[in-house]
């Protein structure tokens, strides 16, 4: 079923006017997502395409609008919101709603790399317009634990060179689970998966990780990050200065 989600596109073939921003909003849904949290993610998403802020910077650029799109991932991903065109407060309230009708697709493991091989391979080349920019937005509660055919990086790095930038919202929970993927916390310092994401997830131009505390925090985060990514200003400087503590930018 998932792979049938994959197929060309249908309701844009024809909408060829360029855009400012291709944005696909990548959402895990693996085991870890218990009901209460998936409702967290769709409303935190549909509210921040709500936001006069949000709605504000994709429909300000030079091109008066963006693509939207939306993965959601587990074992395996799925198309779930093929692109939209959002060029006015109408298409985004709309967009929205359709965002709180996604039914919520199981799955058992966070199969990360799976996912950006399908955007590449699957998304990416189907793009229905021009796009300034072409951003994935990566968001979940945990690091690949997937045995994947090939290196997270070696996925990663081929999407850049394919023009992508990705982005990582790290939902950061305090959990027992995560301590043999990821090792143990420095005291003061950052969560474990904000620096995995960092690491293997953050590539591109003006690539950035903005971490919700939380998936309470899910909404806040996932709105301020849309108004960055969209309009095209840089991340903040507090999430810049960790990106360079760790040698990824100079």
């Amino acid at each position: 079923m998932a792979a049938s989600l994959f197929a060309a596109p249908q309701t844009m073939a024809q909408d060829t006017a360029p855009v400012d921003t291709a944005l696909v909003v990548s959402v895990d849904v693996s085991n870890s997502v218990d009901e209460a949290r998936y409702k967290l993610q769709m409303e935190g998403i549909a509210k921040a395409l709500e936001d006069p802020a949000v709605i504000d910077a994709m429909t300000g650029g030079g091109a008066g609008g963006i693509l939207f799109s939306m993965v959601t991932w587990a074992d395996k991903p799925a198309f779930a919101l093929p692109w939209i065109r959002i060029a006015t407060k109408a298409d985004a309230l709309a967009a929205a709603q359709r965002v709180r009708n996604l039914p919520h697709q199981g799955g058992e493991f966070t199969c990360m790399t799976r996912m950006l091989r399908s955007v590449n391979d699957k998304i990416v080349p189907q793009i229905p317009a021009k796009a300034s920019r072409i951003i994935v937005d990566v968001s979940g509660d945990g690091p690949d634990n997937c045995n994947a055919d090939e290196p997270i990086e070696a996925v990663r790095d081929e999407l850049v060179k394919n023009g992508v930038t990705i982005n990582g919202l790290p939902v950061l929970l305090d959990t027992p689970e995560i301590g043999p993927l990821l090792g143990k916390a420095e005291p003061g310092g950052p969560h474990p998966l904000e620096t995995w994401y960092r690491q293997h997830v953050m590539a591109g131009a003006g690539s950035f990780v903005l971490p919700a505390q939380g998936y309470g925090d899910f909404e806040r985060a996932i709105r301020q990050k849309f108004v960055i990514e969209v309009s095209g200003v840089e991340a903040p400087a507090k999430h810049k200065q960790a990106d360079i503590a760790l040698g990824l930018i100079p």
